[in-house]
């Protein structure tokens, strides 16, 4: 039987699970069809507490956060962030991912390090896990803000910005063949991903806790993650 917090994050019955699309390391969308390790969780969960899944789908993660205390998701997928933890509760992280930068084919910038001087402009999506740390600690170059993940690979494709800040796997698929285009070796920011719930200290969060330690424990998470190339 699941756990009676468990089941309470879900009281209608519908489990409303925030799906991110534009980090693809953890969310493959193909039509209809989302698979990835976020997704899979969010099944499995539902599974266990005797709901039905329904996908709340975002193109970004400053979108999910965004919603947090509108009553429009039930659990999310999100990177812990200590500004996020004012409005929302973190689980234990199932994976950790690379943020880095792509730059132009014939740039001087050839490691994440090269990016941070006056002169140089940085591109990032609006409330990316990367886009907070960036804020934080960039100390010379330009942060300039774009919407999505997509939307900022775009912009940069079509000129804007020296370089662009991205989960690593979502920068090699959205460039991948682009022969203009280098995705820099060194890592940015490694990012901590995990299950989350609205509000801070939300009382049900140990339970999810508990859930998550499960599948990886089980094998559950790595299985996977292995099978969408993300680990």
């Amino acid at each position: 039987m699941a756990e009676a917090d468990l089941a309470a994050i879900a009281p209608s019955g519908r489990l409303r699970a925030a799906i991110n699309t534009g980090n693809r390391a953890l969310v493959q969308q193909n039509g209809a069809s989302l698979e990835g390790i976020s997704p899979a969780l969010a099944r499995r969960l539902a599974d266990e507490i005797g709901a039905r899944f329904e996908p709340v789908i975002y193109d970004g993660a400053g979108k999910v956060f965004a919603d947090a205390e509108r009553g429009i998701w039930d659990v999310g997928f999100l990177a812990i962030d200590a500004v996020r933890a004012e409005r929302i509760s973190f689980a234990r992280p199932y994976h950790v991912i690379e943020a880095t930068y792509a730059a132009r084919a014939g740039s001087d910038i050839h490691d994440t390090k090269d990016a941070d001087r006056p002169g140089v402009t940085v591109l990032t999506s609006t409330g990316s896990a990367y886009d907070m740390y960036l804020s934080a600690n960039l100390a010379h170059a330009r942060l300039e803000h774009s919407g999505t993940p997509t939307e900022s690979f775009a912009e940069f494709r079509d000129g804007r910005g020296d370089v662009v800040a991205g989960v690593r796997a979502s920068l090699e698929r959205y460039f991948k063949g682009d022969r203009e285009v280098r995705i820099l070796p060194g890592v940015l920011t490694k990012v901590e991903q995990t299950m989350v719930l609205p509000g801070p200290r939300n009382p049900r969060i140990s339970a999810l806790d508990r859930f998550v330690a499960r599948a990886i424990e089980d094998g559950f998470v790595a299985a996977h993650l292995k099978g969408a190339g993300a680990g």
